[in-house]
């Protein structure tokens, strides 16, 4: 889809309605399920391993359902964009603001799950004062992300673009600056951009994994609690997010880091798990994890 097309599918629903946007937006995705073997195959394997008692028709209907499901997304941005008209619970709130309170700031710790740009917006809503920083990927030829990247951009939240060459160290300073000031950094802690990044290894499903250990080395560096936080869709218009208790990164020694992240990252992954257990259909992964 290409930014034309979807500045043009924009201004025609706001005439015709959100039902001419759910329209198009399926039938493109209902093409991706049946013509990308790729992402298709990935979804499949993904949900042999989260349902391995049920057959393989099964774990299909699955990846089309995930497929169908990733729509609501741009059609949430869409919406809060042009009438605000999300409703929302927030459980863990507590920890936000007890956070902000101490004006030592939090890493909130994301993942492709849910809706990380709805929740974005509401949260400033809740905590007014909040001031944002979002680490974000940026790959070649997004060209419908970097529109809604600029529109965030636009609402006073700062990104710090990076991409798959993994950023550089002065963006990790920016972060730690960030957090001094009592700002809150948001990061995305379930992918690896390049081959050669720096990871911490956790159990999913029963299977090894590697995740991003930066999340946690900016933990304890900066002191800042990391809090795990959820943004799912619960029903048409209406989200719940989940604040979880801060997770400890505290290392007495230098030998005693190691030790640290990795128990950070299993308890995140634990998170992680229990998540997409309860939510399979907002997994947004489209690769092999």
């Amino acid at each position: 889809m290409t930014a034309l097309f979807y500045k043009t599918l924009t201004v025609l629903s706001k005439y015709l309605g959100t039902w001419f946007f759910a329209l198009i937006a399926r039938g493109i995705a209902t093409g991706y399920f049946l013509f990308s073997s790729r992402r298709r195959a990935a979804g499949i394997r993904f949900y042999s391993h989260l349902f391995p008692q049920n057959r393989s028709w099964y774990h299909a209907l699955c990846t089309r359902k995930q497929f169908l499901n990733f729509t609501n997304v741009f059609m949430d941005r869409f919406i809060l964009r042009e009438w605000g008209d999300i409703q929302y619970a927030f459980d863990g709130l507590s920890h936000l603001q007890t956070a902000q309170k101490n004006n030592r700031g939090a890493i909130l710790l994301m993942s492709h799950m849910g809706n990380w740009e709805v929740a974005a917006h509401l949260l400033k809503k809740s905590l007014p004062d909040l001031r944002l920083l979002l680490y974000m990927g940026v790959r070649h030829k997004e060209e419908i992300e970097k529109i809604q990247k600029e529109q965030i951009d636009q609402d006073g939240i700062t990104i710090v673009g990076v991409d798959e060459s993994g950023g550089s160290a002065f963006d990790i300073v920016d972060g730690i600056r960030f957090l001094q000031q009592g700002g809150f950094v948001s990061m995305a802690g379930d992918i690896v951009w390049k081959k050669d990044q720096r990871t911490v290894t956790a159990t999913f499903l029963n299977h090894t994994i590697q995740l991003p250990e930066a999340p946690y080395v900016l933990s304890l560096v900066s002191g800042a609690p990391l809090i795990v936080f959820f943004a799912f869709r619960t029903g048409d218009r209406q989200y719940r997010f989940t604040a979880l208790p801060p997770t400890p990164v505290i290392a007495p020694t230098r030998a005693d880091r190691q030790t640290a992240i990795q128990a950070a990252a299993q308890t995140y992954t634990n998170h992680l798990q229990d998540a997409v257990t309860e939510h399979p259909f907002e997994w947004f992964h489209f690769e092999d994890f």
